[in-house]
């Protein structure tokens, strides 16, 4: 009685602070938990009933695995899930690096108004649909309207057919995310280190510390817990693509499949041609599993090196 006792009484306590979490539980109580129901879709051949969603849950056929192995007995298994998964090591590794990097430069800033032009500039296309910055990247690509097939002549270079050759796509993929990205994920670093105590530089600087010595020393230890979190939260997500960017960047090429189909893009246009709900079902759950199972040992291994920057 006595533990049922303390615990109303510290609800009571912190009523509002509950009050103010009550959104964010609700939010994914309904949209992330309750969902979790129809991860049995995967292991069904779904079909529609007129009876409603649920009833089309029961009704449909239990077919067990059959439906990951429909997803991984194409000869494209191997390609989506390469590049699902190195797409993401480059995109987390370089993100870490030029959003670090670019929220030190802001930092050293010391016209503030010029700052927040470059800040303002930088967070921009954070804002923009894939539809737009698609066609941003086709104003810089097209055969014959395209500003890159204008210049080349002027070095001897004749024009390239860019949506029909693959081999620039890699480099064209990581570059458009990067420069979508990078500038809102400098904001958060930026915050941080706007946050450090300053009489640590100031302490820095008497020492005689340069610059360098002072971001090595005192603004990275900072930053590390938040980067580490951070990083942590990217890994679980590694085998989801930004659908929008590998769907409307190239185009939908299919010249350009082998560089730029990953598992999202792959189970739309199999969804879009067969209708299977299962095998998409099953290649989310798949994702989710895969996912989890990172962040656990990732988490897990950050813990034997440093335990107080583990997310749990």
């Amino acid at each position: 009685m006595n533990r049922i006792g303390t615990f109303f009484k510290d609800v009571k306590q912190s009523r509002v602070l509950l009050l103010m979490a009550l959104p964010a539980t609700l939010w994914f109580l309904f949209f992330s938990y309750l969902p979790m129901a129809g991860m049995v879709i995967a292991f069904k051949q779904y079909r529609y009933s007129r009876d409603g969603f649920w009833a089309s849950i029961v009704e449909s056929k239990w077919v067990g695995l059959q439906n990951f192995k429909f997803l991984f007995s194409t000869n494209d298994a191997y390609i989506i899930t390469r590049n699902t998964l190195l797409y993401n090591i480059v995109f987390i590794i370089a993100g870490l690096v030029l959003s670090v990097g670019l929220a030190i430069v802001l930092s050293e800033i010391t016209n503030k108004k010029l700052a927040k032009l470059y800040q303002t500039g930088m967070f921009m296309p954070y804002f923009l649909s894939w539809v737009i910055v698609g066609y941003f990247v086709f104003s810089f690509l097209s055969v014959d309207k395209g500003m890159l097939n204008h210049i080349l002549p002027w070095f001897g270079v004749d024009p390239i057919r860019w949506y029909n050759d693959k081999t620039y796509w890699p480099l064209i993929i990581v570059l458009v995310y990067l420069w979508k990205s990078v500038g809102y994920s400098s904001v958060v670093y930026l915050a941080a280190i706007m946050g450090i105590d300053k009489s640590l530089y100031e302490a820095a600087m008497i020492d005689g510390a340069s610059k360098w010595q002072q971001i090595r020393n005192i603004t990275f230890p900072m930053l590390k817990p938040l980067m580490t979190i951070l990083t942590l939260l990217a890994i679980g997500r590694i085998f989801y693509a930004d659908f929008g960017l590998f769907l409307q960047v190239p185009r939908d090429s299919g010249t350009l499949y082998p560089v730029t189909n990953v598992i999202d893009t792959y189970v739309y246009r199999g969804l879009k041609s067969t209708g299977e709900i299962g095998m998409s079902t099953a290649a989310g759950l798949y994702q989710s599993v895969i996912g989890f199972t990172l962040v656990m040992t990732s988490n897990y291994v950050v813990r034997k090196f440093d335990k107080d920057n583990a997310l749990f």
